[in-house]
C-alpha cells in the first residue's frame, strides 16, 4: 500500500486538524464541519497529482493553450454520517465525480468493548474501470474500511482505489494494508500512535460523526 501523511511536512493542515482536536473549537460544530471540508479539499488536492491526464486545446480569447487536463473517471464514495463534509470536501475539487454513499456502523453485542461493523444502505453507480476514492473521516481499527470495500465489490473493479481519511491510527493503518491491494493509496491528514479497548483513536478527537451532526443515541 502507498501511505501519504501529509503531516510529514508541516503546513496549514496543521491548523485545521488542531482546531479538530482542541477540546473547546471542536465544540463548534459548523467549524468542525467546516475544518473536515477543507482537509477533503487538501486531500482532493493531493490525490490529483496522481491520476491520469490529457493534453487538451483551450481557446482563449486570444488564442489556443496545449493544457494537461484531468481524465479519470471518478467516483466519490463515503461512509455515513462523519464522511459526509469529507465527502463535500472531496466533491469540491472532483465537480464531476459520480457519488456512492454506504452506511457502516459499529454495532456493540454484550460486551461493549466489542463490536461489529454493520452495513446497512448503500447507494452506488457502475465502479468498472472507475477511479474509487473510498472517504472515511476516522480510521481506527480499519475494519469499517474492509467492509465497505467488500460491500462495493459486487458494482465492478475499480481501475485503481484512493483512500481518504482525516485522522487514522497506526494500528489501523497496519490492519488494511492486509486487507487491500499493494497498489492501493492511503492518503491521511494525521496519524496516531494507538487505539484505547473501545476501539478509538488516541490521542484522536473524540467521535467525528457526533461533533459534526451531534450525539445519537446507541442502540
Amino acid at each position: 500500500m502507498h501511505i501519504h501523511n501529509l503531516t510529514e511536512k508541516n503546513s496549514i493542515l496543521n491548523t485545521f486538524i488542531s482546531e479538530l482536536r482542541d477540546v473547546k473549537i471542536q465544540k463548534d460544530s459548523m467549524r468542525f464541519r467546516r475544518n473536515i471540508e477543507r482537509i477533503g479539499e487538501i486531500l482532493g488536492y493531493e490525490i490529483s497529482k496522481v491520476l491520469n491526464y490529457k493534453s487538451t486545446q483551450i481557446t482563449t480569447p486570444l488564442g489556443t493553450k496545449e493544457m494537461n487536463i484531468m481524465d479519470s473517471d471518478i467516483v466519490l464514495c463515503s461512509i455515513l454520517r462523519a464522511g459526509v463534509p469529507l465527502h463535500n470536501g472531496l466533491l469540491t475539487y472532483f465537480d464531476n465525480a459520480q457519488n456512492a454513499f454506504i452506511s457502516a456502523y459499529r454495532q456493540h453485542q454484550k460486551n461493549p468493548d466489542s463490536f461489529e461493523i454493520v452495513v446497512e444502505y448503500l447507494a452506488c453507480p457502475n465502479l468498472e474501470n472507475k477511479t474509487l476514492i473510498l472517504a472515511d473521516p476516522m480510521l481506527a481499527t480499519g475494519q469499517s474500511l474492509v467492509a465497505t470495500f467488500e460491500a462495493l465489490k459486487p458494482f465492478g473493479k475499480p481501475k485503481e482505489v484512493h483512500l481518504a481519511c482525516v485522522i487514522g491510527a497506526q494500528p489501523g493503518i497496519d490492519y488494511i494494508k492486509k486487507h487491500f491491494n499493494s497498489d492501493t493509496h492511503l492518503w491521511i491528514a494525521t496519524v496516531d500512535p494507538e487505539l484505547d479497548e473501545k476501539g478509538y483513536i488516541l490521542p484522536g478527537l473524540g467521535d467525528a460523526g457526533d461533533l459534526a451532526f451531534g450525539e445519537k443515541l446507541q442502540h
